[in-house]
């Protein structure tokens, strides 16, 4: 069925009378259970519901660009839809920022963000594909300690400013959109940094990933860079954009390290996102036809991998892996920079102090990460939380009701570490954290695709293939059983 959904709703949405049964039932189903509403201010009551809860969410405008309409619209000199998409995911972050404001925690985190789709601000993806592709054959032939995608180099972006493209893959009108897509990045990061609201850049296909880690890498310089004057320490400081790090592939755990060692050296704070990866299915396939010998297969692979092996691990075991690892290591850095925030004794500057010896209080230094750990799996979310109690970064307290320990996240761990799920899937695990957990602000967040039911369609059909391994391994039946034990509980009490 999650198969050919796409082909299913297709046909049906194409037949007059069958079209407005078929949306009546998706609207009543998959729409309700998985979209937050249909436009920005449509998911407010979702939010305020899920903030009672002490949940937080991810706001993320899921409407995909279609190339013949961004076409068509040129054209006719219309606003383009991809051009729509800037100015929604402007309007989302003044719509979180207005909600925020009614909900001020005491830690003063905020607990929505917004998702930036690359892919959708752009007339046509494959500039993006180009990029990578250019980047992966100019990159320094030095041998990279990071596999496929590679890590992003500060000069990737110098192409958008060269005189000429002879002797590369991009196209003149490439190059325009992309320059335009950057300067629309720089409008959406702006916005966000004015409001307060964290933007989380979105992974995609790793044809795209070489370009999309440039463009992170460049945001995070600009709008993460921390204050280097000791006259002016921002205790309200926090990673403004974050990266999506993707255990599924084979490069992540030197990917991690490599990305903290040079936010370390270029004086910003790393913002990460750590999921296992969604597209798993395709990675292989592509890559199978890109290295087959059959010369049809290979020339229509979206593929771009230049190895041998697939960019992603083998087996489901390797991710996991990596995921746990990953897990460990980032907040051994949460550790590093939470002792850099303790009552200290430092110099600090001479226009301030006149160089004499002062103590600095909790707060007073900039936060030099902020990770969000994006998981449907339990065994991972345990493993948090024991890390958290583990390191220091959250205490224990008596037990709950089913007898496990409380684990309290305080104030100032609460801007570094945040946990999150998508909305309306595996909401017994994002109880079972928030029971198990308290904080002043959100410490669980749901990610809340929102679009009217026709440009949401697409998304939700591939959304469900993307994460249909969600409910593999039995998890489906253990969804049911869990569902089944509420409803009579509800119904018996």
């Amino acid at each position: 069925m999650v198969d050919w959904s796409p082909t299913i709703l297709s046909t049906l949405m194409s037949v007059p009378v069958v079209k407005r049964i078929t949306e009546a039932v998706v609207r009543i189903t998959f729409f309700d259970q998985f979209v937050g509403g249909e436009s920005a201010e449509g998911t407010l009551p979702v939010l305020e519901d899920l903030r009672k809860e002490n949940k937080g969410c991810i706001l993320a405008y899921s409407v995909e660009v279609d190339e013949s309409e961004a076409a068509g619209a040129a054209k006719k000199q219309e606003v383009p839809a991809y051009k729509r998409i800037v100015q929604e995911m402007i309007h989302s972050i003044d719509v979180a920022a207005d909600f925020e404001e009614k909900h001020a925690s005491a830690s003063g985190v905020r607990g929505t963000w917004i998702a930036v789709k690359l892919t959708a601000m752009l007339p046509n993806a494959q500039s993006l594909i180009n990029l990578s592709k250019h980047l992966v054959d100019t990159r320094p032939t030095v041998p990279s300690v990071v596999p496929f995608p590679g890590a992003p180099h500060l000069t990737d972006l110098d192409v958008l400013e060269s005189p000429t493209i002879q002797g590369t893959l991009l196209t003149e009108r490439d190059i325009i959109d992309l320059r335009n897509l950057y300067a629309d990045l720089i409008k959406v990061c702006t916005r966000a940094q004015e409001r307060g609201i964290r933007l989380l850049i979105d992974a995609e296909y790793s044809w795209y990933q070489p370009a999309i880690d440039a463009f992170t890498l460049a945001l995070m310089r600009q709008f993460n860079k921390l204050p280097n004057d000791d006259t002016s320490p921002s205790s309200n400081f926090q990673p403004l954009i974050y990266a999506t790090f993707q255990a599924y592939l084979r490069r992540t755990p030197a990917y991690v390290a490599q990305s903290l060692a040079d936010a370390r050296a270029g004086g910003y704070a790393l913002g990460i996102k750590l999921v296992r990866g969604a597209y798993y299915p395709h990675e292989t396939q592509a890559h199978a036809s890109h290295t087959s010998e059959d010369a049809a297969k290979k020339h229509s692979s979206l593929s771009i991998c230049p190895d041998l092996d697939p960019p992603v691990w083998a087996t489901k075991s390797e991710t996991d892996h990596s995921y746990n690892s990953s897990v460990k290591v980032i907040l051994d850095a949460v550790v590093k920079d939470m002792e850099q925030n303790r009552p200290s004794t430092r110099k600090v500057s001479w226009l301030s102090f006149l160089k004499k010896e002062q103590r600095v209080g909790p707060g007073s230094a900039p936060l030099t990460i902020g990770v969000l750990f994006g998981s449907h799996n339990w065994e991972s979310q345990k493993l948090i939380l024991e890390e958290l109690v583990n390191r220091g970064l959250a205490t224990v307290e008596g037990p709950t009701e089913n007898g496990e320990t409380i684990v309290r996240v305080g104030d100032e761990v609460a801007p570094r570490v945040t946990v999150a799920q998508l909305y309306g899937m595996k909401d017994a695990l994002t109880n079972y954290i928030v029971d198990r957990t308290r904080s002043s602000s959100p410490f669980v967040v749901k990610y809340i695709p929102y679009g009217t039911l026709v440009e949401v369609m697409p998304y939700l059909s591939r959304r469900a293939i993307e994460n249909k391994s969600v409910l593999g391994n039995g998890t489906a039946e253990e969804e049911r059983r869990r569902a089944l034990e509420e409803m009579k509980k509800r119904l018996l009490g």
